[in-house]
């Protein structure tokens, strides 16, 4: 059934999106100052917490060309794309690192009491979950086949929005500025979950549209050997998401259990409302900020 409806391509357009990856995997100066533009958008827009600017650098997308070319060169065996895609997918990391981490440190010694906590937009880029997964997955997968398909590079823009790889980035950045270790850890997992799922959907995309590495060695039942490494990177990413979700979980049922009987305390006095209940734990302490009108 699949075979019917996802037709491989012509040898010529795969030579063409060969050509093109290979041109945009290629670590040169526009890669470099997209990179650069990207990230400074992105890293904005987290300290202002900003969706709109957000979204906006995700629409640039400069990581996205070496990860599928990565992609590529894992599926065809083709060693110096995938030498340059390593290279240009670190480079840019380092750099995006280095800008976001200096926007930080420099937006925390303006007085305008910048990151003094944390905003909203970089805390929901702390805490991957297994649909983080499936969401890179599918992007991942989108972005391929729009790829190889000319006539569907219209779709490319919101794929990039929904796999966003610079704003998990530049919360790492942030997160090292800020010295919150367990913010930048969380959105480096969420940063590795997109790269190794959209790695792994792109290498599904190209094997099923009919590229094919030249030498026989480098298959396992026609298949090329790259699958089977992304598929283990995937579940070995998979196993973190699974925990961290399971604790997520938990402190959110005794976040509803804890306001649950607040809420039943503040039930019994007379003419009270209750309005929130902040919740914080530290060193087996449960301290409540309870705001109630009367």
């Amino acid at each position: 059934m699949i075979r019917k409806w996802l037709q491989p391509i012509s040898r010529e357009r795969r030579n063409e999106v060969l050509d093109e990856l290979s041109q945009a995997s290629s670590p040169g100066f526009d890669y470099f100052l997209l990179v650069m533009l990207s990230c400074s958008i992105a890293t904005f827009g987290l300290i202002t917490d900003s969706p709109a600017v957000i979204i906006g650098a995700m629409l640039v997308a400069p990581l996205m060309s070496p990860i599928l070319g990565l992609s590529l060169a894992s599926v065809l065996a083709e060693e110096r794309l995938f030498e340059r895609a390593v290279l240009a997918l670190i480079e840019g990391i380092l750099l995006a690192l280095a800008l976001s981490a200096l926007w930080g440190w420099l937006a925390r010694l303006l007085p305008f009491d910048l990151l003094v906590t944390l905003p909203s937009e970089v805390l929901a880029r702390t805490h991957p979950t297994p649909f983080d997964l499936g969401i890179a997955l599918a992007g991942g997968a989108a972005a391929s086949y729009a790829l190889a398909q000319p006539r569907l590079s219209a779709a490319l823009p919101g794929v990039a929005i929904a796999t966003a790889l610079m704003p998990p980035l530049c919360t790492v950045g942030i997160g090292i500025a800020t010295g919150r270790w367990e913010a930048a850890l969380g959105a480096a997992l969420l940063f590795v979950t997109n790269l190794a799922a959209i790695s792994f959907a792109g290498i599904l995309v190209f094997v099923a549209l009919g590229f094919r590495p030249r030498r026989r060695e480098q298959r396992w039942h026609r298949l090329p050997f790259s699958l089977m490494v992304s598929a283990v990177l995937v579940l070995v990413v998979t196993v973190p998401l699974v925990l961290l979700t399971l604790r997520l979980v938990e402190q959110s049922r005794f976040t509803r259990q804890v306001h649950d009987t607040v809420a039943a305390g503040v039930a019994a006095l007379p003419e009270a409302q209750l309005l929130e209940v902040q919740v914080e734990q530290a060193d087996r302490v449960l301290r409540l900020s309870v705001t109630i009108l009367t």
